[in-house]
């Protein structure tokens, strides 16, 4: 840490983290978090691919899957640049406006994904509980309003956060505890006075992810409600199964987050590598996984692809 006798508004660097105690061994153990990274660009952009081009996939809530993937490339495009520059080209100066442009897209990329896992908790409540007018609810215009709401939220909760970080005073170099910026980190590093901005944090992260994983519980208690209503076990085992991949994409999206946050509390000192792995996984496991989980469990989006292997291997002969 470095004292704030130097400190500056505004004009500061800030030095990336990897993994500490084995700086010497980053570029080995980069190599299995920038293969995430590919896969995961990879898998979205295909499943964006197949979502576009395939007729059958243009429902409600492949729209919502749609919109997932590109919030989910967003996030990779936000942290993967400076886990190359710090893992592969050794770069660890990062200046002020860029640190905070990266907080900005990482923050709202992530609000972004739990607002659509909301928007596809209430998707698939309107397929159980009133399946006759799901067609007439979830149409192309609600659907865009939606997407346009989660997006100006997220955007909107996040304005304050580099605007307020400017009035603050920084040491001339300080040491982030990532490899990419977060608000909490850089207000832990201020000299000044963050009670405003602790609060906006605080208020930014209720109404975005403790508004969103409230509701969408709430949608499920609703969901379970309705299938234990259904008098036939065949067919309350076929409503669950619909929720299956969207619970899953729930649960790698939420568990890292709580996992890091128990860690930061109970003694993130003792274990520094394990704190900053946790804190690197917690952003690339969602964008590796969500992909795979619906190709797994998506008949669709396997006939979908499966469909557009077989035309290539046509078109080659």
């Amino acid at each position: 840490m470095f004292s704030c006798n130097t400190s500056t508004s505004g004009h500061s660097t800030f030095l990336l983290t990897g993994f500490p105690g084995l700086e010497a061994s980053h570029h080995w153990v980069s190599i299995p978090i920038n293969l995430i990274c590919v896969v995961s660009i990879l898998g979205n952009s295909i499943i964006l691919f197949l979502i576009s081009t395939d007729p059958a996939l243009h429902e409600p809530m492949y729209s919502f899957l749609s919109m997932l993937a590109t919030s989910d490339l967003g996030l990779c495009a936000s942290t993967f640049p400076t886990m190359v520059w710090l893992f592969w080209l050794g770069v660890r100066e990062l200046p002020f406006d860029l640190c905070a442009a990266q907080m900005f897209f990482i923050h709202a990329f992530t609000y972004v994904e739990s607002g659509v896992l909301l928007a596809m908790a209430f998707d698939r409540f309107v397929a159980i509980r009133d399946p006759l007018h799901y067609a007439s609810i979830l149409t192309h215009s609600a659907m865009a309003k939606m997407g346009a709401a989660i997006l100006v939220r997220a955007v909107l909760l996040n304005l304050p956060g580099p605007i307020l970080l400017r009035r603050l005073r920084f040491p001339q170099v300080s040491v982030l505890s990532h490899c990419y910026c977060l608000h909490c980190d850089l207000v832990g590093l201020a000299c000044s006075d963050t009670q405003v901005n602790s609060l906006v944090g605080l208020v930014s992260i209720l109404l975005s992810l403790g508004f969103d994983s409230s509701f969408i519980m709430l949608s499920y208690a609703l969901i379970l409600q309705t299938v234990l209503s259904i008098a036939s076990p065949g067919e309350r085992l076929k409503a669950l199964n619909t929720c299956v991949s969207h619970l899953c994409i729930v649960l790698i999206f939420y568990l890292p987050k709580l996992g890091l946050s128990v860690l930061h509390r109970v003694e993130k000192h003792s274990y520094p590598a394990l704190a900053v792995l946790m804190a690197n996984l917690h952003f690339l496991v969602p964008p590796f996984m969500n992909p795979i989980v619906y190709c797994v469990k998506s008949k669709q989006i396997r006939q979908g692809l499966l469909k557009r292997f077989q035309q290539k291997k046509v078109d080659v002969s």
